[in-house]
């Protein structure tokens, strides 16, 4: 179920990203400082790496692909309070980054460093 569940948030988040979404354009630009034509192809890159991870987590989620998502989720959820949204918008993210931790949990986190690429 997490695996499909986190499926779901990044191929999801990742069409909208490769769609262009203007907020989220207007988000990178206000944080980067990068021109509207810069964002939109930063914007590009974060899509096609979700839909990426998407695809890897449904068939093999690999840990160090997890350890990205949890990270991803984190830092895109906190995002939102710096670009002027509510607290609540972080808080109701939560999941976007509790549910790839818990896959990684669930898979056991790793004691050498070639087992975060299985």
């Amino acid at each position: 179920m997490l695996r499909v569940a986190v499926f779901g948030e990044f191929l999801g988040h990742g069409v909208f990203a490769l769609q262009g979404k203007q907020t989220w354009v207007g988000w990178i630009s206000r944080v980067t400082g990068a021109d509207a034509a810069l964002a939109t192809r930063l914007l590009l890159c974060i899509g096609i790496v979700d839909v990426m991870v998407s695809i890897i987590v449904l068939l093999k989620p690999i840990r160090l692909v997890l350890l990205w998502a949890t990270f991803c989720g984190f830092a895109t959820a906190l995002l939102r309070p710096f670009v002027d949204e509510p607290v609540w918008e972080f808080v109701a993210r939560w999941p976007n980054w509790g549910a790839p931790l818990a896959l990684l949990a669930l898979r056991g986190f790793p004691k050498r460093a070639v087992e975060w690429f299985r």
